[in-house]
């Protein structure tokens, strides 16, 4: 049975000009001790899909309007904020995308941290303070027990995600969700953050679900990988079938704009770049999302929906595309 598993999830938003449907009937599934990227540009539903596994979302102008979201045989979705507390942290934990504005900047980061051990484990103040510190020498942060008293803006950027990725796992969760946790940082911080992240993932045993946009982190971290576009899964399947058959228009636009480094001058071709954007999600248009960008596109594409099926063992795919060959 998966760790997690995401049913039919429709997560909307009232706005004054309509509803906005950011994630439309989305199946996801993480097993125990899995790396799952959930990839796709800027708007296509990554975040708000990870955000309403916990209800993080605000609700209203948010809601839930259908879908289960199973976690451990538990179906999350009925589940009020209150009754989620109980989850939030020590089942399941959150790596945001900005820790700046996620981490409170009138508190040390050693309270911050102790909050969640103290709430959901039997410890008193010197055990949370003695566990916080061990957790930021896990995360490599240097001088833990003097830097456990300092405030956010003491430290750089790197440093305050280390934080966050300390304060998801502070109760050692069975599943982390990583918000694009390397979005804000530089290269080189980067490549440390996504190795921190699989260290801890190896030690502790947990799952991870890691939002994203770029491939290239994709390939270095995932063992499988969901493509979303338009608040709907265009593509799922293993890491290497992915890269080495991409069969959705849309996930080969996405590798298609990828640098490649392993092709001499001789070979190295101009990056394509995806035209058009993401469609607005208020009155999506009939049929596939992607019509209207795709170069591949039928009449059907713009009249009637593709249902995402197994084209493969472990790959499946939502285009009309693999129905005409």
């Amino acid at each position: 049975m998966a760790l997690l598993d995401i049913k039919g999830l429709k997560t909307h938003f009232t706005t004054d000009d309509g509803i906005v449907q950011a994630v439309d009937g989305v199946d996801i599934s993480i097993n125990r001790g899995e790396t799952l990227c959930v990839v796709g540009e800027s708007g296509c539903g990554k975040t708000v899909t990870a955000m309403s596994i916990l209800k993080l979302i605000a609700m209203p102008p948010g809601k839930i309007v259908a879908g289960e979201i199973i976690f451990e045989g538990r179906d999350l979705a009925p589940l009020t904020s209150h009754q989620l507390d109980e989850i939030r942290a020590k089942e399941i934990g959150f790596i945001f995308q900005e820790p700046m504005t996620s981490l409170n900047p009138v508190l040390t980061i050693g309270e911050q941290i102790a909050e969640s051990l103290r709430r959901h484990e039997a410890v008193t103040r010197k055990q949370a303070l003695e566990r916080t510190i061990e957790m930021l020498q896990l995360v490599q942060i240097p001088n833990a027990a003097g830097r456990v008293h300092h405030y956010p803006h003491q430290f750089s950027g790197g440093m305050r995600q280390r934080v966050m990725i300390a304060m998801a796992l502070a109760c050692r969760p069975k599943l982390v969700i990583a918000d694009e946790p390397t979005t804000a940082l530089d290269v080189t911080i980067q490549a440390q953050i996504l190795d921190l992240l699989q260290d801890m993932k190896e030690r502790l045993g947990m799952a991870v679900m890691l939002i994203t946009h770029a491939m290239g982190v994709v390939a270095e971290t995932a063992q499988r990988v969901v493509v979303m576009y338009a608040g709907k899964v265009v593509e799922e399947a293993p890491v290497d079938e992915l890269f080495g058959n991409p069969s959705h228009p849309y996930t080969q636009g996405l590798i298609r704009s990828i640098p490649r480094i392993d092709l001499d001058a001789e070979h190295k071709t101009r990056l394509e770049a995806i035209g058009g954007s993401v469609p607005i999600l208020i009155n999506p248009p009939p049929g596939c999302r992607f019509a209207s960008r795709c170069k591949h596109a039928m009449s059907i594409c713009t009249k009637q929906e593709p249902q995402l099926r197994e084209i493969a063992p472990g790959h499946r795919m939502a285009c009309h595309l693999g129905d005409a060959s």
